[in-house]
């Protein structure tokens, strides 16, 4: 199988591809950064969300008690469905191709994340995130199967990599469209902002039609169309089992440790600026904004890690290899987490740690659009990389709902968040015991 699934005629670019190359990579990009956009918006306008659906005055204590409860449940909610979603749909897009699939999903992610904008409560809320979640874990696979069947053998890591990038800069525009709605269009109603900031997902069902104008199935996916329809059973089969199991605890361990970390971040940063403007003696509004800005900066942190640890996944893997590179990741992940969350440190000081974090715990997700596409052949490649990757949030969940759970029940519930956050930091570290039965994919070709 050549490894050019473009046009005939178009001259080879940057990095060896072609002109199709990098629109198929650029229109993958597009749709899991989006993706991620419309992910996050809750965890960032929680603060004030939460309070104005359950009718607490926003700032209070009983709201920030509030809100780490159910930014945790909202978040576990979001993760179960992006499970569901990714698994189904990975395997329909192994069934009806990737660019239908990338086009079905952004286009139903989009239109769930809007609907959230005219919530009358809670539980409806948490039904159009629900609805969201679904698009959102079923974009992932159908994006990185197509960009690792598309581009040629020797830059699958590279594009694999590039494709990630999409994630921090998704996040780099919820930061900004919440901080521009929140804190400086409408800093002085905070209960209305919120929805505006929901509105602005509805972009990616735009940007979803404009890429199936100009996107074709993969030759590789096309050759193999005819062929029997995949079966979730069929990956813990024999042949697959010790595959599955190493993609899927590989992902596991990176999902717990990031969505919990994550899924608090605006809840955390919020917090320590609701303390440092009670130290100031500043008025509501200008709390309001301060506690924006302090979300700004600790999610750009953040953001600017994810996007450095992304990029140093490529130099690692291709030198190192997979395993060692997770066994990096990993290491620095655990002690980036306790460090952050564990030492004394002054309220803004403590949002620094959240660079660290980034660059371990979100940068080796840069991995993962090129390791889970190497371990399966075409016919299966996206409904085993979408388990994999997918399926680990049933369990991550987890981690969410009890950070926030607990946190919420103590006298000072960011102290307890803090508490709680650090022994996340476990999590990684355990992940080291997986180590044996990870299988190192550097140097193979993509199967057929």
């Amino acid at each position: 199988m050549t490894d050019a699934a473009s046009p005939p005629g178009n001259r080879r670019t940057f990095l060896d591809m072609d002109r199709y190359q990098w629109t198929v990579l650029f229109a993958a990009w597009l749709g899991w950064g989006f993706d991620v956009f419309d992910g996050l918006l809750f965890n960032y306008v929680a603060p004030n969300c939460v309070p104005t659906l359950l009718g607490l005055k926003i700032g209070s204590p009983e709201a920030r008690a509030a809100t780490l409860q159910y930014a945790g449940i909202g978040t576990s909610i979001l993760l179960i469905g992006w499970a569901i979603g990714g698994i189904i749909f990975g395997k329909i897009c192994d069934r009806i191709g990737r660019t239908k699939t990338l086009l079905i999903t952004m286009s139903m992610y989009a239109i769930g994340t809007a609907l959230c904008a005219v919530a009358p409560n809670l539980t409806v809320l948490f039904l159009c995130r629900a609805i969201a979640s679904l698009g959102i874990g079923g974009e992932w696979a159908a994006g990185a199967s197509m960009v690792a069947e598309v581009v040629p053998e020797k830059r699958r890591v590279e594009a694999g990599a590039i494709l990630y990038t999409s994630a921090p800069m998704g996040l780099f525009l919820a930061t900004y469209v919440t901080y521009w709605i929140q804190g400086l269009a409408f800093p002085t109603k905070p209960e209305v902002a919120w929805r505006y900031v929901f509105l602005c997902g509805l972009v990616p069902a735009g940007v979803a039609f404009v890429v199936r104008m100009f996107i074709k199935e993969p030759e590789r996916w096309q050759k193999t169309a005819t062929s029997a329809p995949p079966a979730i059973a069929e990956l813990f089969s024999p042949r697959w089992r010790a595959t599955t199991l190493s993609g899927l605890g590989m992902a596991l361990v990176a999902l717990i440790s990031w969505w919990s970390c994550n899924a608090f971040i605006g809840t955390v940063a919020s917090g320590l600026a609701t303390v440092d403007a009670a130290a100031q003696g500043l008025a509501p509004a200008a709390t309001q904004l301060h506690a924006q800005q302090w979300i700004k900066f600790a999610t750009n942190l953040f953001n600017v890690g994810g996007l450095i640890g992304t990029l140093l996944t490529i130099p690692l893997s291709k030198h190192i290899g997979r395993r060692k590179m997770f066994v990096t990741y990993f290491i620095l992940s655990g002690l980036a987490i306790m460090g952050t969350f564990g030492l004394d440190l002054a309220p803004h000081d403590r949002l620094y740690g959240y660079f660290f974090i980034g660059l371990t715990v979100f940068g080796v997700f840069g991995s993962f659009t090129y390791y889970l596409p190497e371990l399966f052949p075409t016919r299966l490649r996206a409904t085993g990389s979408g388990f994999c990757y997918n399926a680990g949030r049933f369990i991550a969940a987890i981690g969410p709902f009890i950070v926030g759970s607990v946190a919420s029940m103590g006298a000072d519930a960011l102290h307890t968040a803090l508490q709680m956050l650090f022994w996340v930091g476990v999590v990684p570290f355990a992940g080291l015991l997986l180590m044996p039965w990870a299988i190192e994919t550097k140097g193979r070709v993509l199967e057929d």
